[in-house]
């Protein structure tokens, strides 16, 4: 090979180079121009005072709306939504587990057992646990049931089992209340989440009888009233897993919302604040959960329809 030659493949080489190496950093100064949804959410947040992680999907269309979707939140209680799946999962192939009757003693219970409290003499089954978990949120009932899955490792695996490695559940309730958004101790992220909601509550992972069951706790859960519930239309049909820490204004409710004779919308909205003794704020989740459904409802005619 002569001269020449050699020195032509070397320039070829370093033009290369240098294309190569300088596109990732035209990518990193480019300038993009946030969305109408990224500035009225950002509004949002900004007068809470807090930090608000949001994923949603219209299965009518597949249109995901997300918000700080990849950040780590504390879950509260959302989490429980993931331990009842796990038994509803293991009662596909032991039909009798449902039925099978779980008795526990005044010191099992919590700081919160609204339904576990009144049965401290007969016990309850399975499936009453798995309501009153769901339901009214009751800690003792989802203990009960945690134990029985292993605790949190067991609901760690089944989180895993759906292909979600972003759930990480390290105590039992009410300790995983004390969350800090600091840490990653017993949190998740708005769009894992969303993903495991879609998947235990709209796809395949539970069998129909078992996935109607969890739906139906989740359509009468009394403690949602003020959240994303607030932010729908009268007549839409709700059915949500709340979540409130002790401290840092953890506010949380995940849900699946049922516009009149449209398709199901799965909806993840997460806030905390940097402040321990921060309030909680229902009405971020409220308003939030308005915002997504008037950007819904802006590609979807089924949804512009029903919210007007």
């Amino acid at each position: 090979m002569n001269i020449s030659r050699v020195k032509f493949l070397l320039s070829i080489i370093f033009i290369i180079s240098f294309v190569s190496n300088s596109m990732p950093v035209l990518a990193n100064t480019q300038q993009i121009e946030p969305t109408t949804i990224q500035k009225k959410l950002t509004k949002l947040e900004i007068s809470s005072g807090g930090r608000l992680g949001i994923s949603a999907i219209n299965t009518g269309n597949n249109q995901r709306i997300q918000y700080r979707a990849e950040e780590r939140f504390p879950m509260g209680c959302t989490s429980k939504v993931v331990g009842v799946a796990a038994i509803l999962k293991e009662s596909m192939t032991n039909s009798q587990l449902l039925q099978e009757k779980i008795t526990y003693t005044k010191g099992d219970l919590t700081n919160w057992a609204p339904i576990t409290e009144k049965h401290l003499v007969n016990g309850m089954t399975v499936a009453e646990l798995c309501a009153a978990a769901i339901s009214y949120s009751d800690n003792t009932a989802m203990n009960l049931l945690a134990k029985k899955l292993g605790g949190p490792q067991g609901l760690n695996s089944f989180a895993r089992s759906m292909g979600d490695n972003n759930f990480k559940l390290d105590h039992m309730w009410p300790e995983e209340a004390l969350a800090s958004p600091n840490s990653s101790d017993d949190s998740t992220t708005p769009s894992a989440m969303e993903k495991s909601l879609q998947k235990i509550a709209l796809g395949d992972v539970l069998a129909t009888s078992q996935r109607e069951k969890l739906l139906t706790w989740m359509k009468n859960t009394v403690t949602g009233n003020a959240r994303i519930r607030a932010g729908v239309p009268k007549g839409w049909v709700v059915g949500d897993k709340t979540g409130t820490g002790f401290h840092y204004g953890t506010t949380n409710d995940i849900a699946i919302i049922w516009p009149p004779k449209c398709a199901p919308i799965v909806v993840t909205i997460y806030y905390s604040h940097n402040k321990k003794d921060a309030p909680k704020r229902e009405d971020i989740i409220a308003s939030a959960t308005h915002i997504l459904l008037d950007e819904f409802a802006k590609t979807d005619q089924c949804i512009k329809l029903k919210s007007a």
